[in-house]
């Protein structure tokens, strides 16, 4: 645990805890945004990667134990002062699946880096149409539904959907354990596609029903809404004080742009985490094959998103086959490393991709290799190969008529101070850094102030604490290898996805 400064008003604190990939942090914070300590709990190898294209998490000794060691920690930092609200978001949107007392009948299935339901992406999509989705869904059927996981599910594990009662996303499943509620934030629900209308904010009937078949639906709420109070029973694992509030939540990234004050339109958020992340705020839902357009954390609201499958997860495996004694060398020495990594360049898709090409079957790819590369120039190619995947996006929102307003840059990834220079070389954008890079708990803590009326609903606790500004100097070897980068997906297609094909029968795949 780490404290921030030590001041307090007296007044009531707030706790928001974020469950990750790779680990879950917590805040305590006054109501004015000063955080007054935090709590994180790393746990990198608690993802289940079963079968390529699965991505598996156990809800109960990974999320909520984290929550209850977690939420110790920072009551103890309370140090008896009053809890106002406690909000908790997650990774997602996720499926866990659970029986009437609320127990996992399976591992939770994770989000859109978890691509095993491909079949059934097509055949709802043939099924509902693929305009109709469009239209209704604001998006496309891709990995990062959810509706096509619960079909899977059915299909593969009948005998465990059919002891399923209730189904979940990462934070609603830990609303439930902490205060008994059934619900679903708006936000969550607008990526269960094909379930929801993000134009009615409501449930997308009759296709939710046939989709779910049997499985309650839970209320919808937005995510600063006070649902609950910390129950007896929770408080005996937490610690947090009985009857505490308890707000929606909602799925993480979400959360952190709304903590990195994200909320007029043509605001972007870049997530540097796990995988990379773009959310921008709109004025009105905008559909696009291959964007996703979702409900807003504001009432009301929407945004329009998309997400790679790889890249702190990509920098975390160079790391690991190299043998590197921590990130901030392997950094060094791939700032060492010219613009360009020596004519190395690396097609990040070793999870499959997300946006923009949405394929499961796509693979890593490291192109240019010599016997003079070292394993600086691999890391920097690593930062620069997802890097170009954020142009490909930052060029797709443009067409789309949703430049690129102000960009704000958030998470682990902008430590190194080299990754977010790449990126804005690459991209031509200029990046703002806020002061606050705690992560999505900050926005969980903003959520729990408003839900509990302590600060009014356009509150913003976001500061700037830097600027990239974009080398123009290296720009053209950049737009260069940018090219080369784009034809070399559909170029390597023909032979990655055989070999993603043998993979799967290798491993007993039943996709």
């Amino acid at each position: 645990m780490s404290a921030g400064p030590s001041g307090r008003s007296g007044g009531p604190l707030l706790v928001g805890i974020d469950m990750g990939t790779a680990s879950s942090k917590g805040v305590l914070v006054t109501t004015d945004g000063v955080v007054l300590a935090t709590a994180v709990r790393e746990r990198p190898h608690s993802m289940s990667l079963p079968r390529p294209t699965w991505a598996e998490v156990d809800a109960e000794a990974v999320w909520w134990a984290d929550v209850v060691s977690i939420s110790a920690e920072l009551v103890a930092a309370a140090g008896g002062a009053p809890l106002a609200a406690v909000c908790v978001s997650g990774v997602g949107p996720c499926l866990v699946l659970c029986d009437a007392d609320d127990r996992p009948v399976r591992p939770a299935v994770l989000y859109g880096i978890d691509m095993r339901a491909q079949a059934e992406i097509e055949e709802l999509t043939d099924e509902l149409g693929a305009e109709q989705i469009l239209t209704r869904c604001g998006k496309a059927l891709t990995s990062q539904a959810v509706g096509p996981k619960l079909v899977w599910v059915s299909r593969h594990e009948p005998e465990r959907f059919a002891r399923a009662r209730r189904w979940f996303g990462s934070s609603s499943w830990v609303v439930r354990r902490l205060c008994g509620a059934y619900v679903l934030d708006h936000q969550t629900a607008s990526q269960c596609d094909p379930l929801y209308d993000v134009h009615a904010f409501d449930w997308a009937q009759p296709w939710a029903d046939r989709v779910l078949e049997h499985l309650e639906k839970p209320r919808l709420v937005w995510p600063s809404e006070v649902v609950g109070t910390v129950t007896a029973a929770a408080s005996v694992q937490t610690g947090l004080p009985v009857g505490t509030p308890v707000c929606a939540g909602t799925v993480d990234a979400w959360a952190e742009s709304f903590g990195a004050g994200v909320r007029s339109p043509g605001d972007t958020m870049l997530m540097y985490g796990s995988t990379m992340f773009l959310v921008q705020a709109q004025r009105r839902p905008l559909a696009h094959p291959v964007l996703w357009s979702t409900a807003g954390v504001d009432p009301g609201s929407w945004t329009l998103a998309a997400g790679t499958a790889t890249a702190g997860l990509l920098t975390a495996w160079v790391r690991e086959l190299v043998g590197a004694a921590d990130f901030a060398t392997l950094a060094r020495e791939a700032a060492a490393v010219p613009a360009g990594s020596g004519g190395l360049l690396v097609l990040p898709y070793f999870a499959g991709e997300r946006s923009p090409v949405f394929d499961p079957r796509a693979r890593g790819v490291v192109a240019g290799l010599t016997l003079s590369h070292t394993r600086g120039h691999l890391y920097r190619a690593v930062y620069e190969g997802v890097a170009y995947g954020v142009r490909q996006v930052t060029e797709l929102l443009a067409q789309a008529g949703a430049p690129v307003g102000r960009l704000v840059a958030v998470g682990g990834g902008t430590r190194t101070g080299l990754w977010p220079q790449v990126v804005s070389d690459v991209t031509g954008l200029t990046q703002v850094v806020p002061r606050e890079t705690i992560g999505a708990s900050y926005g969980d803590a903003l959520l729990a102030a408003i839900g509990a009326g302590l600060v009014p609903p356009e509150t913003d606790w976001s500061r700037p604490a830097a600027t990239v500004e974009p080398d123009v100097g290296v720009r053209p070897v950049y737009d260069e290898l940018y090219g080369h980068f784009l034809g070399l997906y559909p170029a390597t297609v023909p032979v990655v996805h055989p070999l993603a094909r043998l993979q799967e029968r290798q491993a007993g795949s039943v996709g």
